[in-house]
């Protein structure tokens, strides 16, 4: 029989956290600049499979199971961490899983998702999957949940999701604290954990403080939501909570890389949002007793560090030299083409149309087919990447809007009508997922 006394388990499920095994809380000083409050962060990579996410999967699965249903092809949208647990609940269970999710995700999440199991359809999409995206994750498992025989547990809707935080990280949090503590910090995704982990505390105690930290529009932290996406998200109840901040990439990573060498906690970067967010809200003060949601650890994020701490890595560009030495140089000139003046928003582009701009769709025929801008003009990257385009406008002082799903082809699209000789072109930024969620006209089928 499984012993939590002496850490032994008939199976990897008995693993599951709850107040009778919790997961650590470890209080921080190092990065923490009080003299009174203290701040502990919950480790929640100590989950059986490494991750916050273990404790939403197992309960997304439980319920299903005992509300009857019949689980056999499970699918769901993921920015990584859920698909990680669903992959291994579903392995225990003896179901088949597939998870939908963007292509933007690091590489180190969507290697362990095929190692775990998991048959991955990679798409155009925000790091964490954007509600009401037509052609994203959310939809494309919503589609595939609908076939005989599937089945989308959808942890973006189903209140297993928060149901899981009230059952196990909200009893584990107050036993853990003797029932002293005072706020309660958590990054914003799904909206599952300071949802459900916040209602448990505050019907113990209803003058503890439940604060939400998250990124800013076009972040690169992996998992979590901007205050736009968050506007969609059914789980997302800021009347609920008692403080809403916004962290920059910058102040997030910085804080990740003074937790791992100077506390020695291998926190991911969501985690140090999470901190820095406490830090500015939580008052220093006699008595406060802060805790911290560690969503997982560091090791799914290398490559988001090469990017935000690149003095990490003073070697990497002469180890891994591109087979073009000037690849680099494209690459940098895409990352300006990005914050240029050569991009607009929605409203900017719609009202662009009405002058005459075209509007040029660089996506492929079946996302066009599915849902697209009245009048707009199809032409897919790879064919505009071929050479001249007959359908094209002849003129080449033309007004030209490149659009795709999210904003990334389209980026590219410009620059190849420059390079053809066009010199009134645009990006849309955020692409038909932007078009979509502004409340723009679109046509589908």
């Amino acid at each position: 029989m499984s012993d939590h006394s002496l850490r032994v388990y008939d199976s990897m499920l008995h693993m599951m956290s709850n107040a009778e095994n919790p997961t650590p809380l470890v209080r921080l000083t190092r990065t923490v600049p009080f003299k009174h409050t203290k701040v502990y962060a919950k480790l929640e990579w100590y989950n059986p499979f490494g991750a916050v996410k273990d404790r939403v999967a197992y309960n997304l699965v439980r319920d299903a199971e005992e509300r009857g249903e019949k689980l056999e092809n499970l699918v769901e949208p993921t920015s990584g961490n859920t698909g990680m647990g669903l992959a291994m609940v579903s392995n225990a269970r003896g179901y088949k899983f597939t998870a939908t999710l963007s292509s933007a995700i690091p590489l180190e999440k969507r290697s362990a998702l095929r190692l775990f199991g998991t048959n991955l359809i990679e798409l155009e999409d925000a790091l964490c999957p954007m509600p009401g995206a037509p052609e994203g994750a959310m939809a494309k498992a919503a589609q595939m949940g609908d076939q005989p025989g599937w089945r989308s547990l959808n942890q973006y809707k189903n209140p297993a999701n928060p149901d899981a935080h009230f059952r196990t990280t909200g009893p584990e949090v107050w036993r853990q604290t003797q029932g002293n503590i005072t706020h309660f910090v958590a990054a914003l995704g799904t909206c599952g954990t300071i949802t459900g982990t916040g209602r448990f505390l505050k019907s113990n105690n209803k003058d503890i403080k439940v604060i939400g930290v998250h990124p800013t529009d076009g972040h690169d932290i992996p998992g979590v939501r901007s205050r736009k996406a968050l506007a969609l998200t059914d789980f997302f109840l800021p009347h609920e909570y008692d403080g809403v901040l916004e962290i920059t990439d910058d102040e997030a990573y910085s804080l990740n890389k003074r937790l791992i060498q100077e506390e020695c906690v291998i926190a991911g970067p969501s985690c140090a949002m999470a901190l820095a967010g406490a830090l500015k809200a939580v008052p220093d003060e006699p008595g406060n007793v802060c805790v911290v949601m560690f969503a997982d650890n560091a090791f799914k994020y290398l490559s988001s560090y090469l990017r935000h701490l690149p003095e990490l890595f003073p070697n990497m560009g002469a180890s891994s030299a591109p087979a073009d030495p000037f690849a680099q140089h494209l690459q940098a000139a895409v990352l300006f083409a990005e914050t240029s003046p050569d991009v607009v928003d929605v409203k900017q582009a719609a009202a662009m149309m009405k002058d005459g701009a075209v509007l040029l769709d660089v996506r492929e025929e079946d996302e066009f087919k599915e849902v697209r801008v009245d009048n707009a003009l199809l032409v897919p990257l790879g064919e505009l990447s071929k050479g001249p385009v007959a359908t094209l406008p002849r003129d080449h002082d033309a007004h030209i809007l490149a659009i795709c799903a999210r904003g990334k082809r389209s980026i590219y699209g410009m620059l190849i009508l420059k390079a053809h000789g066009y010199k009134n072109v645009k990006s849309v930024f955020g692409g038909m997922n932007a078009w979509a969620d502004e409340g723009l006209p679109t046509q589908k089928g």
